[in-house]
């Protein structure tokens, strides 16, 4: 039997509430229904888990590297609280006109994930944008878009010409989870389709 595959998890709109203005204070951050339970379940199940996340708050100079950290650093502390972890969190800081490597839908933060942690090349994506769809595509994983945060107004535009559909849909990261653990063979099937 195979391992578990890992998991990469957008933060805003999947584990936490998605605000227009950025998240940048811990006091702003406020955790998603059922969300951090999910992926504490999926990490004591054994998948691996990374966070990665656009933050161009910071390439806009609306907030710091330090205070970002101090909101994973947050979101690590609680997921641990429920006896999960967090494996790692990548980060893209560059603003959306920077054309860097790392801004999804770009892969640079799944490849450097790879490298860094020696992972496999499969896996799964969880998002609530098409940018995040389109990373998970590009880099070889399964994808599962969440009805959360952006998800629900990006499935109703429609997805964009050139960009991947994804590979699941559901109403949240519960959901997600699931699927997952189903795949895995560790859930039976569910009982009613996702949203």
């Amino acid at each position: 039997m195979l391992p578990p595959e890992p998991v990469f998890l957008d933060r805003d709109g999947v584990l936490n509430e998605n605000v227009p203005d950025y998240i940048r204070t811990e006091s702003q951050w406020v955790p998603l229904p059922g969300a951090l339970e999910a992926a504490a379940v999926l990490s004591m199940s054994g998948h691996p888990l990374i966070v990665v996340t656009n933050q161009s708050a910071v390439g806009r100079g609306l907030m710091t590297l330090e205070a970002v950290a101090r909101i994973n650093s947050l979101l690590e502390r609680r997921i641990a609280s429920l006896g999960g972890r967090i494996d790692a969190v990548y980060l893209c800081p560059h603003a959306p006109w920077e054309n860097c490597r790392c801004r999804k839908p770009a892969t640079g933060m799944v490849e450097d994930a790879r490298a860094d942690l020696g992972l496999p090349r499969g896996g799964w994506l969880v998002g609530d944008a098409w940018s995040d769809i389109g990373m998970g595509a590009a880099a070889g994983l399964r994808t599962i878009m969440v009805m959360t945060g952006r998800g629900a107004g990006q499935m109703a535009s429609g997805c964009p010409c050139g960009s991947s559909s994804p590979d699941f849909v559901v109403e949240d990261l519960n959901g997600a989870a699931r699927i997952i653990l189903q795949h895995d063979g560790g859930l039976p099937p569910p009982c009613r389709t996702e949203a």
